[in-house]
């Protein structure tokens, strides 16, 4: 793709040295294979976006993360929005796999290292929890409610993602403490 081409995923499993069985298994077109490439090269700008900030597990700081994270992801979804659509399109017809996710888990993995430095202060099942929550709070899915039902503005949108998230972060260190608490 950085020369120009649109590789095949019969082309793609051939370089990367797997069946094409399982290539297909990944990315069931062409299309969707483009897609998940173009998306996998803004891996760098999230990655910068989350580790701009102090790593401290403190909650000002986390939230501060949390913040980061969402602005930028929300940012990008607009900025690639009909990239992003076109994604969405390719697979949520698609029938479900038995829980195994069906795109990418890059939104997984930017929320996770956003809450690395206090993955030790939530119980796994709150951190889990959490990590679904903050999945729903951003990325193209939350742009398209708020722009697409809701009406909202770009910027209004962004806001409104940020204050999901920095709601569902408080109320998950609101629980773990009073979980500990209780002990």
């Amino acid at each position: 793709m950085q020369a120009g081409r649109r590789p095949t995923v019969a082309e793609v499993a051939d370089a990367a040295d797997v069946s094409r069985r399982t290539a297909y298994r990944y990315f069931p077109s062409q299309a969707t294979l483009l897609i998940e490439a173009a998306l996998e090269g803004l891996r760098p700008t999230m990655e910068a976006a989350i580790a701009a900030g102090p790593a401290q597990p403190a909650p000002e700081s986390l939230e501060g993360r949390v913040d980061r994270l969402v602005t930028a992801m929300q940012r990008l979804a607009i900025e690639h929005e009909p990239l992003l659509r076109s994604m969405i399109q390719l697979t949520v017809l698609e029938p479900s796999s038995g829980g195994a996710p069906r795109r990418g888990m890059r939104r997984i993995d930017w929320i996770e290292s956003a809450l690395r430095p206090a993955a030790y202060a939530l119980p796994p099942a709150s951190h889990e929890r959490l990590v679904s929550a903050l999945a729903v709070c951003a990325g193209i899915e939350a742009l398209v409610v708020l722009r697409d039902i809701r009406g909202l503005s770009s910027a209004r949108a962004v806001a409104v993602s940020r204050w999901m998230a920095r709601a569902v972060l408080r109320q998950a260190i609101a629980d773990a403490r009073a979980s500990r608490r209780k002990r």
